[in-house]
């Protein structure tokens, strides 16, 4: 009789553990004050990505965003949390700078009246914390523009008869970096 009471105790307290275990490994984290965005360039609608961004998409606390939010003359992740990530599905001309195919990390230094933007290869990093400029490849300085007020940061792309402008947007500053993606824009140059 005691070994089949002590089955069944057996039996119940590995269903409970089971059931404990079942249960926490269904957590799930609340959701971020910055969402993530994940922005293409395609040449058409329906065709293969070129270049892909991955980044965190901070709002802004206060009227101004840059000089205060995020200091001019210091190392800005270009997004919040996670290091802002660029995919070149191709060979491109980052402003002046001939870049191969492959994932890197977009920095910024947001200046008045220009950035410098930096491409490093050492990705899946957070934020700028662990920026090393060994890894930098490409390092290009772009002037600032105005712009319609945004709360987000926001990344887009404009395709233009000459190239593409990668426009890093938010609060009323605009940064458009030059970016060349078709093979024959880049033999030319």
């Amino acid at each position: 009789m005691k070994k089949t009471n002590f089955i069944y105790f057996s039996i119940s307290l590995a269903t409970f553990i089971m059931f404990t275990v079942t249960i926490q490994g269904q957590r799930f984290e609340k959701l971020d004050n910055n969402p993530h965005d994940i922005v293409y360039f395609r040449t058409a609608d329906h065709s293969k990505p070129q270049v892909k961004v991955v980044y965190g998409r901070p709002s802004s606390e206060e009227g101004n965003v840059f000089g205060t939010q995020v200091p001019y003359g210091q190392l800005w992740s270009t997004g919040i949390n996670e290091s802002t990530e660029i995919q070149f599905y191709c060979d491109v001309m980052f402003g002046n700078k001939y870049v191969k195919a492959g994932k890197y990390v977009l920095y910024t230094i947001p200046e008045k009246t220009y950035w410098t933007v930096i491409l490093n290869e050492k990705t899946d990093t957070y934020g700028a914390h662990l920026y090393d400029p060994k890894y930098n490849i490409a390092k290009i300085e772009v002037p600032v523009l105005k712009g319609e007020r945004l709360e987000n940061f926001s990344i887009g792309f404009n395709d233009k008869n000459y190239g593409t402008q990668m426009i890093l947007a938010w609060a009323q500053t605009r940064v458009k970096i030059p970016l060349y993606t078709e093979e024959n824009l880049i033999s030319k140059i």
